[in-house]
């Protein structure tokens, strides 16, 4: 039996995919304001995507920011990610600061989840695992592909990597050129559960093209699916509400 993983309640690898909601504010005020907009929105769990925030290079900052976030969103497990720029993300950083920040974010103890990129040098994605770990907080080891879908070989081979690693939740996001993209994630995702995976996983396609992946992910094997809730993180993402009657349809 693999094996699941539980936050807060909140047990990712079991029954229907759970739902993951990002804030993107770019200011405290912002932020302050979608998190209490969540307490009108169907979800599972919170993203902050850190890249997004002005203020990201002031780690006190962040520390109290998140702070605030904790105080709204009270037991609602929090993932900490900092995407980089070569990911898709807001916003570039030195390797030292990218390190310090999430440790200093670990060491708060607010953060339920952090986000590690796969790419980093294995030396450090291993030191960031390690102290998360010691720590209690989980880690998802990710990679994001904004370009292109990789071979279903090399989608299995960086999941079993990141699982190699100790993430606890492996995860890869690709972007499609064709519906026969999809496929391959659907596909790959379908072979990494049924013979690699001992842990829960994450697979996405990006764009409208893989937007059935969000949806029927669970189907093939991914354990949480990431949802817009008025502002989206990445391409692709529907509204939490939409996503969740569909995941109750397809379950059911």
């Amino acid at each position: 039996m693999k094996r699941t993983i539980t936050t807060r309640g909140i047990t990712i690898g079991r029954g229907i995919p759970k739902i993951c909601v990002p804030l993107v504010g770019r200011t405290v005020a912002e932020l302050i304001e979608e998190a209490a907009a969540l307490k009108t929105i169907d979800y599972d769990i919170v993203e902050w995507r850190a890249d997004y925030f002005e203020q990201i290079e002031d780690i006190g900052k962040v520390e109290e920011t998140l702070s605030q976030i904790r105080a709204i969103l009270q037991d609602t497990p929090i993932i900490f990610t900092f995407r980089s720029a070569k990911e898709g993300g807001e916003k570039e950083v030195g390797t030292a600061y990218y390190i310090e920040l999430n440790k200093a974010i670990i060491e708060t103890g607010l953060a339920d989840i952090i986000d590690i990129e796969l790419l980093n040098e294995e030396t450090i994605v291993k030191s960031l695992v390690k102290t998360a770990h010691s720590k209690g907080v989980l880690v998802i080891i990710s990679n994001h592909d904004f370009e292109k879908t990789p071979s279903k070989e090399e989608i299995i081979a960086r999941l079993r990597k990141a699982q190699e690693l100790e993430a606890d939740l492996p995860k890869i996001a690709v972007m499609p050129t064709s519906s026969s993209d999809v496929l391959t994630l659907l596909v790959a995702t379908n072979i990494m559960y049924e013979q690699y995976a001992d842990r829960p996983i994450i697979t996405i396609s990006m764009g409208s093209k893989g937007v059935i992946s969000r949806l029927a992910g669970g189907t093939f094997g991914s354990a949480l699916t990431f949802a817009s809730a008025g502002k989206k993180s990445a391409p692709g993402q529907v509204e939490a509400a939409e996503l969740r009657r569909a995941l109750h349809l397809l379950h059911s």
